[in-house]
């Protein structure tokens, strides 16, 4: 198609800035965990939307933290890759909160002064502060970077994202699409359900449980009646874990299998069978 517009976006910020929340409005469907745990986006996952005009490919990176204060090399090994992610990419988007400027945002625009690409500041959660906040925020930032674009949003309410997104548009090379107009995500199905199953771990043992839990689909089964079976083992640190994520009379497994379950069939559009070992 002519004058078509494509190219690759990134997403990046601290943890729980909303990174995962904006892709999966963006996209439309839920294709990255959220939680209000910190750093539970563990990979670099790639989501499109399509429109007439144009085809918006996104990068969701993990949350970034300053690397002269991360010690555990699983996560500056994930920090060092997100930050990889931007190199090729067609424009970066800052995703920060709505407050004061913290070590990891200036990290994060100290590492973007030398990449020659546009930058956008993304101010979400504006829900949470009053209007006349906002310009306040938007100067201290001005002081940092020189941005692109400034655009506040609420990603949890879903405002000003069309704004946002015709912004991004605007600032796309023109290019025929990079993929066809039915493709969301390469996420595939086994890494997308083990997602979702971590993120109800997460939502139901709060900070109990690290983040680096590990969690492997063993069996990813269509079956008769239009029914799939999922069999799934979840890894911990710490045999102490272990009796956190079973619960007493294997109550915790039980409610995390019945929300991860509810949660997949919603995603797969389809009743599915879910077996949890821990």
């Amino acid at each position: 198609m002519e004058n078509l517009k494509a190219g690759f976006v990134t997403l990046i910020g601290k943890p729980n800035a909303g990174k995962s929340t904006l892709i999966n409005q963006l996209i439309g469907e839920k294709i990255a965990i959220t939680s209000v745990r910190p750093q539970t986006t563990r990979n670099i996952i790639r989501g499109a939307v399509t429109f007439d005009e144009a085809q918006v490919i996104f990068l969701d990176t993990p949350g970034i933290l300053n690397l002269t204060q991360v010690k555990n090399l699983v996560d500056r090994h994930i920090i060092e890759e997100a930050l990889k992610s931007l190199e090729g990419v067609d424009l970066i988007a800052v995703i920060v909160e709505p407050f004061t400027v913290s070590p990891e945002d200036r990290f994060i625009l100290e590492n973007l002064k030398n990449i020659p690409k546009p930058v956008f500041l993304v101010i979400n959660k504006i829900d949470k502060i009053k209007p006349h906040e906002l310009d306040s925020i938007k100067r201290e930032y001005e002081t940092l970077f020189s941005f692109a674009k400034i655009v506040p949003i609420s990603a949890k309410k879903g405002t000003n994202l069309s704004i946002l997104m015709g912004e991004i548009i605007q600032h796309l090379p023109l290019h025929p699409a990079y993929y066809d107009s039915d493709f969301i995500t390469d996420q595939p199905e086994r890494i997308l359900v083990g997602e979702l199953i971590r993120e109800k771990i997460f939502d139901l043992t709060h900070d109990e449980i690290p983040y680096s839990v590990m969690l492997k689909v063993d069996q990813f089964e269509e079956r008769p009646q239009d029914l799939i079976y999922i069999r799934a083992s979840i890894y911990v640190e710490q045999a102490s874990q272990k009796g956190i994520l079973i619960g007493k009379s294997g109550k915790m497994i039980k409610n995390i299998g019945s929300l991860a379950r509810k949660e997949i069939e919603k995603h797969l559009g389809c009743q599915i069978y879910l077996d949890l070992w821990v």
